[in-house]
């Protein structure tokens, strides 16, 4: 009976010392880390994907608002990571160089009104806790989070080094869906004059597939169009020929984005 004590002892060292060294995080990678911020009354849970030991210590990172789309709605405060940027940063968690915050949008509701002041809350909350730097801060979004992206860009036009809106648009994709559109200027005459004339001196890159049968090209055909017209300072357009509504897997991947967005400095 004394050995049988002394080996299940043993064992519950062991499967404790593996317990423990399954939730350390490891510091030659990225990790996303669990936290909840309060606007107005309303907890939210999100997400800070925070990168390496030693990419945190060469210096003030820079830091990433991630705005998902339709399918990742809830308040779990996790399936935001689970499609778009999520997947990437875990395939690339020893190498990302910038913190990413990752808000979540409850239920059956948009990019819009206490949500962004939700999503802010995040951002300012990430760059005071892990000190990035404010002059580097980056939009980006897909499909509803690309709406969502034009949205939190027109409320704070100086914010932003640059902005990547992924296979979103300005008006409602369907009638089904008529909630879904970028507020500031939906009732403009022409609303994508309007966005670019406010927008033009902040860096753009949008992409899309010329396939998408969920929110056709249009939208992001005729932005391109008037950026172009309003003498913006970079507005770039991807498309994807034979990419359909998931154009944020090619897009997250692309180097030159990257590289690119980086780049840019308020």
């Amino acid at each position: 009976m004394h050995r049988l004590l002394l080996r299940c002892s043993a064992l519950a060292v062991f499967m404790m010392s593996l317990a423990g060294c399954a939730t350390a995080p490891d510091p030659t990678a990225g990790h996303f880390e669990s936290r909840t911020i309060t606007v107005d009354g309303q907890a939210s849970r999100y997400q800070v994907f925070v990168p390496s030991d030693a990419i945190r210590a060469a210096g003030p990172l820079p830091v990433v608002l991630f705005l998902h789309g339709s399918g990742e709605r809830g308040r779990d405060g996790r399936k935001q990571t689970k499609a778009g940027i999520g997947p990437y940063l875990r395939e690339h968690a020893k190498t990302f160089p910038a913190l990413v915050v990752l808000p979540q949008v409850p239920n059956r509701e948009e990019w819009s009104g206490l949500n962004n002041r939700i999503a802010l809350a995040a951002l300012d909350a990430s760059v005071a806790e892990f000190a990035a730097d404010p002059a580097r801060q980056y939009l980006t979004g897909m499909s509803m989070g690309g709406y969502g992206s034009w949205n939190i860009a027109l409320a704070e036009p100086t914010r932003f080094a640059a902005i990547v809106p992924v296979c979103g648009a300005v008006l409602a994709p369907r009638e089904e869906r008529e909630s879904l559109f970028v507020e500031a200027v939906a009732h403009e005459a022409d609303p994508y004059t309007a966005l670019a004339a406010r927008l033009k001196n902040v860096p753009i890159w949008m992409f899309h597939g010329a396939e998408d049968d969920v929110v056709p090209p249009s939208d992001d055909r005729k932005l391109h169009a008037a950026f172009k017209a309003v003498g913006a300072r970079d507005a770039r357009y991807t498309e994807y020929p034979d990419g359909n509504h998931n154009a944020w897997d090619a897009t997250y991947a692309d180097a030159a984005m990257w590289t690119w967005l980086f780049a840019q400095k308020r």
